[in-house]
């Protein structure tokens, strides 16, 4: 294999720049030998791994958090235009993950836990084809936007929290800095009415604190909102929040933690391959994925059944 890592070095509150000889030594010693580059703008890492996959690399190390392995995924493909089909660099190349986020949502499906040693020995594992989503959306501006993502897409005070979170130090840590973020949120939040298709069928009207289009378990810095979810069954697992508040929040987060959230009433969980998410006041109405708010209301959610190749 030939292996590039795209770093982004703002992670982990800035040690992976601070470390980055110890965490590439981690990387040689698994490997062998990588190429590297460090993110220096906001999708910068889509551009990397572009770059790399058309000079011959194969494996593709994204080093940071969500939203790198975020853009690093969508560097897997051409840039996507609302209505093309996917396009993809080289469908034989890998992507592979070295955590170093502050939210970890995508590691904990995974299994990867924090340690440097371990989550590198982890880069020279099996190869499997994995899904990946699609979501077609409105910028801010009001044009026509696509994008993929391989955790979670969501809809409703999700989209608040992580824009919360983002304008945060994160010296805190993930999980508290999402706890704080999701408090400021629902002070005050008001379900949104929303109309969802699922699958091509009949619109539903829904009132959701969060709509939430899962390919992987967990979002919101540990939160298992999606307890079936699997990267791999070419379905997303979708569930609804409805009536959640502030006081909700504080005295369910146990169950948000450990997924049995599922079971209470408030919460509606189902299967779908396309999800389109439409609301009366879609500018209001903001879409994130992967931990990053991308834009707003109308959204078409879409899965692209084993579309990368990823190391387990």
């Amino acid at each position: 294999m030939k292996l590039f890592v795209v770093v982004n070095p703002r992670s982990a509150n800035g040690t992976t720049a601070r470390h980055f000889d110890v965490i590439a030594q981690a990387v040689r010693g698994a490997v062998g030998e990588c190429a590297h580059a460090f993110t220096e703008r906001a999708l910068h890492a889509s551009d990397l791994t572009r770059e790399a996959l058309r000079k011959g690399h194969d494996l593709v190390v994204a080093v940071g958090g969500d939203g790198t392995i975020n853009e690093v995924v969508n560097g897997f493909f051409e840039p996507l235009l609302p209505g093309e089909a996917p396009r993809a660099i080289n469908r034989f190349a890998a992507l592979a993950i070295l955590p170093r986020g502050t939210g970890g949502d995508l590691r904990r499906t995974l299994g990867l836990d924090g340690n440097l040693a371990s989550a590198a020995r982890r880069l020279a594992g099996a190869q499997v084809p994995v899904d990946v989503g699609r979501v077609d959306y409105t910028t801010d501006a009001g044009a026509t936007a696509s994008r993929y993502f391989i955790n979670v897409g969501e809809v409703g005070v999700g989209a608040k929290v992580v824009e919360i979170a983002n304008r945060s130090s994160k010296v805190l840590g993930g999980k508290l800095t999402f706890m704080l973020a999701s408090l400021r949120a629902l002070a005050g939040w008001r379900d949104l009415d929303l109309r969802v298709s699922f699958d091509g069928g009949p619109a539903e009207d829904l009132s959701v604190t969060t709509l939430a289009i899962a390919n992987g378990k967990y979002f919101g810095g540990g939160m298992m909102v999606a307890p079936e979810a699997r990267l791999d069954d070419g379905r997303f697992h979708v569930t609804i929040w409805s009536g959640y508040g502030l006081a909700d929040f504080v005295l369910k987060s146990g169950s948000m933690y450990d997924g049995s959230h599922v079971n209470l009433k408030g919460t509606r969980t189902r299967t779908a391959r396309t999800v389109r998410v439409e609301g009366p006041d879609s500018a209001a109405m903001g879409v994130e994925v992967d931990g990053e708010r991308i834009g707003r209301l109308p959204a078409t959610f879409t899965i692209l059944p084993e579309a990368l190749q990823l190391v387990r």
